[in-house]
Parts: structure tokens; sequence; C-alpha cells
């Protein structure tokens, strides 16, 4: 059996999303007022590429933000940054020490990190018996380790301010479980959990923690592990499609969108009947 190991730093709108992301952006991205406070400053993880290089784009046709983009990939992050107006600055996040240096170089360069979009993510496909320790280590580090060491780095700077939004990109995976991607699932799963956890934490303040749950994504995060997609369902969307709604979750927090939606029904049943659910994963794939 062959397995692979993947990474993957996982539009613009009408005019009228444009003027509406513009004239008001509730809770983390607030209305602008010229001679009044600046545009919120926006971090996007994982914005060399796929979703994050596509949140990147969304929120720059908004035009109510600054960007900070982060990646590993140093000249793909500074032709993202070029297209969009950010700055960019890659970074290892997996480390507390990494987040918490590139939390400073922000608040050096904007004063304060309004909204978090952690969109970075690494894959491998194949059995679990045989996936190197490595590659485990991997996933949890860039999957997980790193979101949290990135929410924990910009929190305190949040409940300072009593403002702040915190969107974490999971996946489908983590909420249903898939084959040969257990420790992707796992790690996925984790990070739903993390953030229901914190949501509770911040009920009383004027953070918002929103979940993005994605199902397959047309991005290079499947060629990079060398291991094509080839479920039938659910069928791939282009990252444009989630970038959009990391921007309507901006608007108007939500704590989960799934994309596309329908993919909320098979997550549900998951949780309320899960032997019925993996009945008809079996037979229908």
């Amino acid at each position: 059996m062959t397995h692979h190991l993947s990474t993957g730093d996982a539009e613009s709108g009408t005019a009228a999303g444009t003027r509406a992301a513009t004239r008001s952006l509730p809770g983390a991205l607030p209305r602008r007022t010229p001679g009044a406070t600046p545009p919120p400053a926006v971090l996007v993880t994982g914005a060399s590429s796929g979703i994050g290089a596509a949140v990147a784009r969304r929120l720059a046709a908004a035009g109510a933000c600054e960007l900070l983009l982060n990646g590993r990939d140093a000249e793909r992050l500074s032709a993202v940054a070029a297209a969009t107006g950010g700055v960019a600055m890659p970074g290892d996040l997996t480390t507390s020490a990494g987040a918490r240096e590139l939390a400073e170089r922000a608040e050096r360069r904007f004063g304060r990190l309004d909204v978090l979009v952690a969109s970075a993510g690494v894959g491998w496909c194949g059995p679990f018996a045989q996936m190197p320790p490595d590659a485990v280590e991997r996933l949890i580090a860039v999957n997980l380790a790193a979101p949290l060491h990135m929410v924990r780095a910009l929190l305190p700077g949040m409940l300072r301010r009593n403002a702040g939004h915190v969107v974490l990109v999971a996946s489908i995976a983590g909420a249903v479980g898939v084959g040969e991607e257990a420790v992707y699932s796992a790690t996925k799963a984790a990070l739903c959990s993390f953030a229901d956890g914190l949501r509770y934490e911040l009920r009383d303040t004027g953070v918002r923690v929103s979940v993005l749950v994605p199902g397959a994504v047309d991005t290079p995060f499947f060629a990079r592990r060398g291991a094509p997609y080839t479920r039938r369902h659910p069928r791939t969307v282009p990252p444009e499609r989630v970038a959009e709604q990391v921007h309507r979750a901006l608007l108007r927090p939500r704590d989960e969108v799934f994309v596309p939606g329908w993919l909320r029904f098979p997550a549900r049943l998951h949780g309320a009947a899960p032997v019925v659910f993996r009945r008809l994963a079996e037979r229908f794939g």
C-alpha cells in the first residue's frame, strides 16, 4: 500500500460584497471611519497557497483590513503578499517560541492583531500501521500544535481589548473520520474540540471563535501528497468558496460553518447514530 505525506498552506466577491464589507464588519472587523481607529489587522496562516491564499485574496478584495500573511514557503508567500497588498512574514509556528515571535513582530508592525485565520495544514495518506513516526509528529505539530500556539500568543491581547476573532480551518475528516487518514482526522477533530472548549471560556468576552469545516478542496494539497483525491463524495470545491465563507463568518460571526453546507448532515448523523453512519459510508463511499 502506498502512503504519502503532503503539505498544504491548507475570491474576489462582487462589488456589492466589497461595499458591504467596507461599510460594516461586525465584531472583530469594525466599521472604518476616516480619522478614527485604523483598519483591523488580520493574520492568515498557510497563506502561501490553497485556502490561505484564497482567504488573503478575498479579504484584500473587501478592502477593509490590513493583512499579515504567514507561511513557510517564502517565495510563494511573497507572491501572494504582492498580489494582495499584504505583509509577508514567513516562519515556523509549530513551536510556542515561533508563534510568540510572529505575534511580537505583528504587534510592532500594526500595534495589535484583531483576527487570526489559521488555515495551514499537512496531510498523510496510507494505513496507520505503515505511517512513519516522524509523519505522525509532523501532522500533530502543524495541524494542531501550531494553531494552538498562535491562539495562545494572540489571545491575551484580544482579551485586553475585549475584541477579536479566531477562525480555525478544520475538515469534515475531523467530524466523521476518514480511512487511511486517521491521524489527519484526529488532528482536525482535536481542533474542533479545542474551539468548543475555548468558546466556553470566552463566552462573556468580545472574542469570537469560528470553525470552518470544509470537505475536499481543490488545492495543491492532494498533489503534494502524491495521492490524488478519488472519493466519490464529497466532490471537491474551489478554495475561493471556502474563503468566501471565512469572509462571511467575519461579517456575521458563526460558531461553525460547513463548506458545502450539506456536509452538516453527515457530521450530525455521525454524532447521533455512528453505527448507521458507518454502514452508509461503507455502502456509498
